[in-house]
């Protein structure tokens, strides 16, 4: 199924996508006032099964909590929702975006009067940084945006608002001739991508920012820090300094769209060997046969459908 196509879960309901409309006076249109998530639903030998949903339902009303948007639904429940989803567009793969957001009430900063509302949307989508990324890796710039400073953008919340920063990010890198950017925080220090966790591997340790670094606190990021573990290696949250980067042995991205993305140039200076590396490697490999089912799901990752 294709983007715009098939069904989507709003507040309750099955709608057409293309009937599914909110009003243009709409507190989120105006303020981004709104939080989401990013979800995969991944085809494998034993069925459909969607990654990590539980983790990701959680960080959602997190992020809800955080703005104050009181969620009309039990967490259970919106899990299950988007489980229905899934199955009443008969989609076997897909991505699965949940947004929760303030609608159409009273305009001004001031958003308790406005309703909230809720959706949930799937679609099939392919490597979010290109077919040949997962091998061959990507190049970075290190961009002139810089992540927000503390006190300043709540950071742990995956907010619509927060994410005009990100495209900033992104629409620098495309410009300038890149795959991706990467941003640093207010004291100079390496934060993520646009929408990836990054991680760092140098002399056999894998590095990542800590969650002061103005990241977000991302699942499928969680899941490196268990698969490093269970693959005996040693993995540390550590401020990076940018030219880091620029002798790391191996640099790879994190993400639900992502997934796990090797970064072979950074700011046109090759990184390691100029392919995606051999701790890379194993972690991608770890990674694809839990998802694929050719792996015991010792985490219990998966939620079939």
């Amino acid at each position: 199924m294709t983007f715009g196509k098939g069904k989507i879960w709003f507040d309750g309901k099955f709608v057409n996508w293309e009937d599914c409309k909110i009003h243009a006076m709409s507190h989120v249109v105006h303020y981004g006032s709104g939080v989401f998530e990013g979800i995969r639903c991944y085809k494998n030998k034993k069925g459909s099964a969607i990654f990590r949903l539980t983790e990701h339902i959680r960080r959602l009303y997190e992020s809800a909590k955080i703005y104050r948007i009181d969620i009309p639904y039990s967490q259970k429940e919106f899990c299950q929702f988007c489980i229905d989803t899934v199955r009443e567009n008969k989609i076997d793969e897909c991505y699965i975006r949940p947004i929760v957001f303030r609608g159409y009430g009273e305009l001004g900063v001031d958003p308790s009067r406005c309703p909230i509302n809720c959706i949930i949307a799937v679609w099939a989508w392919g490597k979010y940084l290109g077919s040949d990324a997962l091998e061959k890796g990507v190049s970075v710039c290190i961009s002139s945006w810089r992540r927000a400073a503390p006190n300043t953008f709540p950071s742990l919340a995956k907010a619509c608002g927060n994410y005009i920063n990100s495209q900033l990010i992104k629409l620098e890198a495309k410009r300038n001739g890149y795959d991706e950017g990467i941003a640093l925080d207010t004291y100079g220090f390496v934060s993520e991508g646009s929408g990836e966790n990054i991680f760092m591997v140098r002399n056999g340790v894998i590095y990542t920012p800590p969650s002061y670094s103005s990241i977000l606190p991302g699942i499928t990021r969680h899941a490196i820090f268990q698969i490093s573990r269970d693959l005996n290696l040693r993995i540390e949250k550590h401020t990076i300094p940018r030219e880091a980067l620029y002798i790391a042995d191996e640099l790879f991205f994190s993400g639900t769209a992502a997934e796990i993305t090797p970064v072979t140039r950074v700011d046109e200076i090759v990184v390691g060997e100029g392919k995606r590396g051999p701790i890379t490697k194993s972690i991608q490999d770890y990674f694809f046969k839990v998802v694929n089912g050719e792996m015991e799901d010792k985490f219990n990752w998966l939620t079939y459908i």
